[in-house]
């Protein structure tokens, strides 16, 4: 097998409630006017990462995972059918819709892909940035669907204030909202089915009202408050030059955080690809150059690597 550091190209998405921080700060290039979203790790076939470095440049992901095999996505991956993770950037200039997916069985069974459980962390955010995530209290499907009818719906969901830092687990099934104002990284389920229930009476390109998804919405959500905290699952723990804390874990992703003074050391062992994602700063991976917006596929198997420089970084692998 050919292991190396894969500088990724990522897919950009120009949906109606994106800004530009993604072009002008962290440098994704799109036609379009908008970049709503930059998918940094991605083999969903709404759009593909495309490896920049090395033999394979030029090629997607995909097709690199299909020529070597899945011994390159590491042992923890095999209970997995495809790809299990999508990472993204997401620029919320305005409110995004009212939305909810659905779990794994569901998602199968009606839509033909995997569910979406999610964490988000929180890159930056203007003060006073709110987010919609669940209910404030138990309610009955009878009163959502209600609610959903008579345009009442915002008042029993429960606004939460968010800061640089905050990190978020979106579990399939919980209603949310990413608020205006807000630029998240995204680690989630490789899967791009989306329930909008409420989309503030905005319309799409063509002019119509963008489409709603009442009735999958009600047989998804879960009509109770989330069970999970709004922070860190771990402590900051001090290492030779950097730090690393964990973010988020489940069974279908781990997220570190890890803050790089001039070295770090990491590995990709045959237990799991690594993705690194830059979010501030700059370095490289075994001669691999990144910056700020840029991320970085480590094969399963890989080993021991160096990051070197001065960044912040987000490392997901598969536990």
């Amino acid at each position: 097998m050919n292991l190396y550091p894969m500088k990724l190209n990522a897919p950009c998405k120009d949906y109606i409630w994106g800004g530009n921080r993604l072009r002008n700060e962290y440098g994704k290039v799109s036609s379009a006017e908008k970049i709503a979203e930059s998918w940094e790790l991605s083999c969903h076939k709404d759009g593909e990462s495309i490896i920049a470095n090395g033999e394979f440049k030029g090629e997607a992901l995909t097709d690199y995972i299909e020529k070597q095999g899945k011994e390159v996505l590491g042992d923890n991956c095999k209970r997995f059918e495809n790809f299990p993770v999508l990472i993204k950037l997401i620029d919320a200039k305005d409110n995004l819709s009212v939305q909810v997916h659905p779990d794994n069985e569901y998602a199968m069974r009606v839509e033909g892909e995997y569910g979406k459980t999610e964490m988000w962390y929180i890159v930056d955010c203007d003060p006073g940035a709110e987010l919609l995530y669940g209910f404030k209290h138990s309610i009955s499907k009878e009163e959502f669907e209600r609610r959903i009818g008579d345009n009442t719906l915002l008042e029993v969901l429960n606004n939460v204030p968010v800061h640089k830092g905050d990190v978020f687990f979106i579990k399939s099934g919980t209603l949310h909202a990413i608020g205006k104002g807000i630029l998240i990284a995204e680690i989630q389920q490789n899967s791009n089915t989306t329930y909008r229930i409420y989309d503030y009476g905005r319309v799409g390109a063509d002019g119509k009202p963008r489409q709603l998804h009442i009735k999958n919405a009600v047989e998804v959500t879960a009509l109770t408050p989330p069970e999970y905290p709004t922070k860190a699952m771990g402590e900051v723990e001090q290492k030779d030059g950097y730090t690393v804390q964990l973010l988020s874990k489940c069974e279908y992703f781990r997220v570190n955080k890890v803050c790089v003074e001039e070295k770090c050391i990491l590995e990709a062992g045959k237990a799991s690809f690594n993705s690194v994602l830059v979010l501030d700063g700059q370095g490289e991976i075994d001669g691999v150059k990144l910056k700020k917006g840029e991320s970085c596929f480590i094969p399963a198997g890989y080993g021991i690597y160096n990051f070197t420089g001065k960044a912040e970084l987000i490392v997901t692998d598969i536990e």
